[in-house]
């Protein structure tokens, strides 16, 4: 009698073994064929009878853990079936497994082999944590997969609910994804996402396709509306084959049940979990609720967190209701392998309570090492653990911060206790009032002792205020220091009991010498500048006056001698007015009239002062009866008088022509100078020169006169080389443009046109002293008398 009993146990447990195999067979049926779970069980036995096969190896054949065995010949086994009133149980003989086959190797039965082994693997697995793992182990070789992460459907996305092949860090940048454009959170067809431009289901992290170039993202259908997708990372750039694809997709499928069933031992454990959960929502501090995971072996590889306390975070960041569901390891990477690991193993196995020692924990989030210091705690409860900690640096840290706060703020804290008379300083109040710490906070009868005489009835007064009624203060005043004077304000309020009457002054000191040294300095700068303001407007007044008394700018036209006469003047450098090209239009007291043009070598002072000399001389000589080439001689002797050995060689260029309306004569000469430009009935030309070296160049030049038959009409430019110069650019080639654009612009009528003609000309990156004569011969009866908007006046 007994045993017949133990043989029954016997067998049942063979059964109760053998049954996962069958369960997983039967969801594989059930979704080829698309059947109810009974239905697949009968598919199951029609195959094995009519095969000749025992239940079991179908099973596996199904699962393609092994290959079909031929079938006996004349052999046939018998189906149980529920007119025999047989069952699962009754029917134990057909899992007895026949003998292997050795039938020749395929892909398509590789495959089916990978599928059986992955569904015996699933069997045993407790979470998603574990299946992704299951399914990383089976898919490395067949489909060259490198990670696998599970997700679940959540709001606008999905989260990570499960991951094998990632760390903690990426766990944490996977950890939620948005849908990538409009759409479910969970597509109803694989997507396969590869090659350089890939489509993408989600919003993955940036270097996804650098470091994952192939990857697959895979519905879970479970009968109904998909909630979960399964990702397959892959390190190769090579797109999936059909194959793959294929046995990817199946692969995920025969997940579906197991998944399923997971949720329904979660939805069992759940009713203990939430009520750990409501009392940790009500505790103070860090706490957390973990199960042990263990491998296949019952080996402790891991915990997972079940429930957790608001104010529990991680290394992360991560907060409360947060870290339920992830792994210690996965929060902590670097954990295992510590004394506080094998705390946590010795009190999972002996029941033991752990009070470990505060130790420094190092962790490196997104490439940024952080170290904190803990104090742990633990005790089993049933098959968990409890474990509660205190991070000690979150004190230290905002230690650390207020001493930081109040060093670059160059402030302290003080706190005064009036029942008590006890006054506390930090210790950046000792620095800034340069006291010894042994020495103590200042005593209030102290104070006066160290604030400058002038600034203590304001302050004794805002103290007043602050202890009478409580009146908060902020007073500036002064001390001295063994560094000399600071500069400090006191900002403090008053806590007072109901009556009103003050209890406690807190507040803080603050040093703010640097920024009154600022003040100061920025005090002294802007008189400093408001004085060199002033000597520049001075210095631009005398120039005003230097200018109109050296060269006075043109005001517009003026009649000479029956001639329209116009002026332009532009020095090459800013801020002087004046510079070495000079020119001078006079009546003559016979009435003829008088023009000199002229260029003294270089700019600024020097040559102003040289062109001032030259410029008084010239009309002095003419005005005085002197001729053409005679007064340019002169001028050369002059020129070659003001010469040292230590000067630098001056020169000069000039022209100088007389007027005489009574016969319209020009007669000219000239000192190395450009030629006039003559602008006859709508053509430009330039004057053939009469003999003449530039001044300054010898002491015995030869210098001849020129005339020129002026008509009604002509137009007559006098110019310096200013005008025309352009670096790299030939003279000639300058002489010619000013030609072309005088003939088109010069104009009698407009006043404004020598501006136009060197608007024309100008060149920017070669600024020079530019002076320019427009000289005209009017048309009829204008010619004798002045026109409306002109002045008969004698020039500069």
């Amino acid at each position: 009698m007994v045993a017949r009993q133990r043989a029954e146990i016997v067998d049942l447990q063979r059964v109760a073994a053998l049954l996962p195999v069958l369960e997983r067979a039967k969801g594989a049926v059930m979704v080829q064929e698309g059947c109810s779970a009974q239905e697949a069980y009968e598919l199951l036995l029609d195959r094995c009878a009519g095969a000749g096969r025992t239940l079991v190896e179908e099973c596996w054949l199904t699962l393609g853990a092994i290959r079909p065995a031929r079938r006996r010949r004349g052999h046939r086994r018998r189906r149980p079936d529920a007119d025999s009133g047989g069952s699962v149980f009754d029917s134990a003989q057909y899992l007895v497994p026949a003998e292997p086959s050795s039938a020749a190797p395929d892909p398509a039965g590789d495959a089916a082999l990978l599928l059986g082994r992955l569904g015996l693997g699933l069997a045993s697995v407790a979470d998603r944590h574990e299946l992704a793992r299951c399914l990383l182990e089976h898919l490395r070789d067949g489909a060259e997969a490198d990670a696998v992460l599970i997700y679940l459907a959540s709001g606008d996305g999905v989260r990570l609910a499960g991951h094998a092949g990632i760390d903690g860090v990426d766990a944490v940048r996977w950890q939620r994804l948005a849908v990538a454009g409009d759409g479910a959170a969970v597509r109803e067809e694989p997507l396969w996402s590869e090659g350089p431009e890939p489509r993408e289901a989600y919003l993955v992290p940036d270097d996804t396709v650098r470091r994952w170039p192939s990857r697959a993202w895979l519905p879970v259908d479970a009968g109904g509306e998909a909630d979960e997708v399964v990702a397959v990372l892959r390190g190769t750039d090579r797109p999936f084959t059909p194959a793959e694809r294929e046995l990817l997709v199946a692969a995920v499928q025969l997940c579906a049940g197991r998944l399923a069933t997971l949720d329904a031992e979660v939805s069992r454990r759940k009713p203990s979990v939430d009520s750990v959960q409501q009392i940790f929502d009500a505790l103070p501090g860090s706490v957390i609720l973990l199960s042990p995971l263990s491998s296949p072996e019952g080996v402790v590889e891991d915990f997972r967190i079940e429930a957790a306390a608001p104010d529990s975070v991680d290394v992360a960041g991560r907060t409360g209701r947060q870290l339920v569901g992830l792994r210690v390891l996965e929060c902590y990477p670097t954990f295992a392998g510590t004394d506080m690991w094998k705390g946590y193993l010795d009190v999972l196995a002996t029941g033991r309570p752990f009070a470990g020692e505060p130790f420094t924990y190092e962790e490196v989030v997104a490439g940024i090492p952080r170290h904190s210091s803990f104090s742990l705690r633990v005790a089993r409860l049933g098959e968990h653990l409890v474990v509660s900690w205190v991070r000690h640096d979150i004190t230290a840290r905002q230690e650390e911060r207020l001493a930081t706060l109040q060093r670059l703020g160059n402030l302290g804290w003080a706190d005064w206790d009036l029942i008590s008379d006890t006054i506390t300083w930090s210790p950046h109040v000792f620095t800034i009032f340069d006291r010894d710490r042994s020495l103590g906070p200042l005593r209030l009868e102290e104070l006066p002792e160290c604030v400058l005489p002038e600034d203590l009835p304001a302050l004794t007064a805002a103290a007043q205020r602050l202890l009478s009624d409580g009146t908060a203060i902020d007073q500036p005043f002064r001390i001295t220091t063994g560094a000399g004077v600071r500069h400090l304000r006191i900002v403090a309020e008053a806590i007072t009991d109901a009556d009103g009457t003050p209890l406690e002054v807190h507040g803080f000191f603050q040093d703010l010498s640097g920024q009154r040294d600022a003040e100061l300095a920025l005090l002294s700068s802007e008189r400093a500048v408001s004085a060199q303001r002033g000597l520049l407007q001075a210095e631009r007044r005398m120039a005003a006056r230097l200018q109109q008394a050296l060269l006075p700018l043109p005001t517009g036209p003026v009649m000479l001698a029956g001639l329209w006469t116009n002026a332009f003047y532009h020095p090459a450098e800013r801020g002087i007015s004046v510079g070495g090209d000079w020119y001078s239009a006079i009546e003559l007291p016979n009435g003829d009239a008088l023009f000199v043009i002229g260029d003294v070598m270089g700019h600024g002072i020097n040559a102003v002062a040289t062109m001032a000399q030259l410029r008084f001389t010239a009309k002095g000589m003419i005005i005085t009866g002197s001729g053409l080439t005679d007064a340019l001689t002169r001028l050369n002797a002059l020129l070659m008088h003001l010469r040292s050995p230590t000067d630098r060689h001056t020169t000069a260029t000039m022209i100088v022509a007389r007027y005489r309306p009574a016969d319209c004569t020009l007669t000219w000469a000239q000192a190395g100078h450009l030629p006039p430009l003559l602008v006859r009935n709508g053509e430009a030309h330039t004057v053939r020169r009469p003999a003449g070296i530039l001044l300054g160049a010898t002491t015995t030049p030869v210098f001849a006169e020129a005339t020129l038959q002026l008509q009604e009409g002509d137009q007559l430019l006098l110019f310096t080389d200013g005008l025309i110069e352009h670096p790299g650019q030939d003279l000639s080639a300058g002489l010619n443009a000013l030609a072309t654009t005088a003939a088109a612009v010069l104009d009698m009528s407009h006043p404004d046109s020598l501006t136009t003609l060197h608007t024309s000309l100008a060149h920017a990156d070669h600024p020079d002293d530019v002076c320019a004569l427009h000289i005209g011969v009017p048309r009829g009866p204008s010619a004798n008398r002045a026109e409306p908007g002109f002045t008969r006046a004698e020039g500069p």
